[in-house]
C-alpha cells in the first residue's frame, strides 16, 4: 500500500525540522569548544525552535489519531519519529555540555 502523499510530506517535515535542529545543536558544541558560549546559546535556541516546529507537526498527527482519524503508520513515519526523538535527546545533552564547558572553561 502506498503512503498517502500528505502523510509522507508530514513525515518528511518532521525529519527536516529534526535534522536541522540536530545540525544547530552540533554547531553549538563547536562553539562551546571554542569558548564562544554566546553563539552556542543562540544555536541551542535555534535548535529548540526547530524541535518545537517538529513537535507541533507530530502533535497534529497525534491529535488526528486521538480524534478517531486513521493515521497511516509506515517506515517513513517511524523514521521521522526516530529523528525527532534523537534530536530531542541531543538537545538535552548539549544543554548539559554547555553547563559543563562553562564550569571547566569559564
Amino acid at each position: 500500500m502506498a503512503l498517502d502523499e500528505n502523510m509522507a510530506m508530514t513525515a518528511m517535515e518532521i525529519v527536516a525540522f529534526s535534522g536541522d535542529a540536530r545540525t544547530k545543536y552540533l554547531q553549538s558544541m563547536d562553539c562551546m569548544e571554542a569558548g564562544d558560549y554566546e553563539k552556542a546559546a543562540a544555536l541551542i535556541k535555534e535548535g529548540d525552535d526547530l524541535i518545537l516546529d517538529a513537535h507541533n507537526t507530530q502533535t497534529e498527527l497525534i491529535t488526528k489519531e486521538a480524534s478517531g482519524e486513521k493515521v497511516e503508520l509506515s517506515f517513513l513515519t517511524v523514521h521521522a519519529q526516530d529523528h525527532l526523538m534523537t534530536a530531542m535527546l541531543l538537545g538535552d545533552m548539549v544543554k548539559k555540555f554547555n553547563k559543563l564547558y562553562k564550569k571547566v572553561n569559564p
